[in-house]
């Protein structure tokens, strides 16, 4: 009686823990309510939420977890050039793990997360001696976790660091050992995976090098893998013939049995010819398939870049006999211009060289901005110039370029009495915005993204051409920033300049 007293405490013991354990593994309320809020609609929102998860893990001492929201939120600030709120929110989260009680194994896990998503900020900055930095800690957490997973992902990572930064010969080296290793156990499927989601970031990001080295090395891993499947195809096959003569030797030698049998191995060698003719048929289908789309990609680019030659060649040529005639009228002046946006817009496309940076005093900048469209605003616009008494790293020809294109249209559309804003905000040591923000018509949220996208309609070009968004949103790529409208703005239209010292 008193054993059994005794082994039901026990039972109930464990029940407890397991119970307790399984709910430590399920995700928390706030946690749910930050993945179902869509973070490309309401990044806000969704950022707020995976910070509070992530204090209420801290406080229930669940770590891991709280690491895990800690990571999204930062990714959600740094997405929208926040970063110094990003790099903060790290710092808190490794402060959080180091006062921990977790073993040192799970503390190096939880560290390799957050310096992941750090290695990810200096890699978005194109910082590689900092994303240099990183990937040697992350090198450092791994051998004192002694996770086998970790270092997987730490050759993924270094794969597209090496990548990121033009480092071909590096990245396929850190990539072709992570697919040597996958290949060698015949995780065929996960290096297929790997390769995909490389290719994948790449697009994601941007990263047109990243891209082509991805498909280049997968395409070839692709034909050895191949191979690779039907000689393992081809051995298990030859190993279950063995296999059968095997059992055909123990098995009863009457004729009829033997007779059986031998029918049995002619279907099955027949079934293997008839497998390895259609691997051979799919091989050769695709090795030609691939080919003929890498001469079709080939070409395609070589007929791009002949056509936006032959575009600026036609300009540069129509241009002479343009300024022959009278700019007076009004059709004559709208061929001048476009002749001249298409010109800017090719030489902004496929001019390599950096945009020089120089020391401006942005109070005094942006007044003079404003006051150039003053004569052009209708009766009782209220002009308004929102920037400190500061000095910042710019190219002053491209953002007064920029600048005065939005304030001119800002004129256009916002009506009598209304109000239009220059504002100048720095959003860390060397990133800073100019917002301009007008309370007009506004545009449509289905036309948004067309709005900097050059050609897309035929125009009347007395009236407008099209192209001045589409060079505003070159030049800012040139300063390696970037030209927006702000989704969360509503009552008029509000641009945003992103821009890096």
């Amino acid at each position: 009686m008193m054993k059994k007293k005794v082994f039901i405490l026990f039972l109930g013991l464990f029940l407890c823990c397991v119970a307790s354990h399984a709910q430590d593994d399920l995700k928390s309320e706030l946690h749910k309510r930050a993945e179902a809020i869509d973070a490309k609609k309401n990044v806000a929102s969704a950022r707020s939420m995976y910070i509070h998860a992530f204090n209420d893990y801290y406080n229930r001492g669940l770590i891991q977890k709280g690491v895990e929201c800690a990571v999204k939120a930062t990714s959600l600030y740094y997405n929208d050039h926040f970063w110094k709120e990003a790099f903060d929110l790290l710092r808190r989260a490794d402060e959080i793990i180091n006062g921990s009680q977790l073993s040192k194994a799970d503390k190096a896990e939880s560290h390799y997360m957050v310096t992941k998503e750090r290695l990810q900020m200096y890699m978005k900055l194109r910082k590689p001696d900092s994303a240099k930095d990183q990937l040697n800690i992350m090198d450092s957490q791994v051998s004192q976790s002694g996770s086998d997973a970790l270092k997987n992902d730490l050759l993924y990572n270094r794969a597209i660091y090496y990548y990121t930064f033009g480092m071909n010969a590096q990245g396929n080296a850190v990539f072709q050992e992570m697919a040597a290793k996958l290949t060698a156990s015949k995780e065929y499927d996960k290096v297929d995976e790997v390769y995909k989601t490389l290719i994948a970031n790449g697009r994601k990001s941007g990263n047109a090098n990243m891209v082509a080295q991805s498909y280049s090395n997968y395409i070839a891993w692709k034909d050895s893998a191949s191979a690779l499947k039907h000689a393992d195809e081809i051995a298990a096959l030859k190993k279950q013939i063995t296999d059968n003569e095997s059992v055909i030797a123990e098995q009863d030698s009457s004729l009829t049995t033997r007779q059986v049998i031998i029918v049995s191995l002619c279907v099955l060698a027949a079934i293997l010819a008839g497998i390895l003719v259609i691997g051979g048929i799919v091989l050769m289908r695709f090795i030609m398939l691939t080919r003929k789309q890498q001469k079709t990609i080939r070409l395609a680019n070589e007929n791009n870049a002949l056509k936006a030659k032959f575009i600026s060649n036609i300009s540069a040529q129509l241009e002479p006999t343009l300024q022959k005639l009278d700019n007076r009228q009004p059709e004559v002046k709208a061929l001048l211009d476009f002749s001249n946006h298409i010109q800017t817009l090719s030489e902004l496309e496929n001019n390599p060289e950096e945009v020089a940076l120089e020391d401006t005093q942005i109070a005094s900048f942006c007044e003079g901005l404003m006051d150039q469209i003053r004569s052009k605003v209708k009766n009782g616009v209220n002009l308004v110039v929102n920037a400190p008494k500061m000095s910042a790293s710019i190219n002053r020809e491209y953002v007064s370029h920029i600048l005065l294109h939005l304030l001119n249209n800002a004129a256009i559309y916002t009506p009598a009495d209304g109000k239009i804003t220059l504002e100048f905000k720095k959003r860390g040591q060397h990133s800073h915005q100019f917002l301009v923000t007008d309370n007009g018509v506004g545009i449509p949220e289905e036309k948004r993204e067309d709005v900097f996208k050059p050609f897309l309609e035929i125009r009347d070009l007395t009236k407008g051409d099209g192209l001045g968004l589409p060079i505003c949103k070159q030049m800012a790529l040139k300063m390696k920033g970037d030209l927006e409208i702000d989704p969360q703005y509503v009552k008029g239209t509000r641009f945003v300049l992103d821009l890096h010292a």
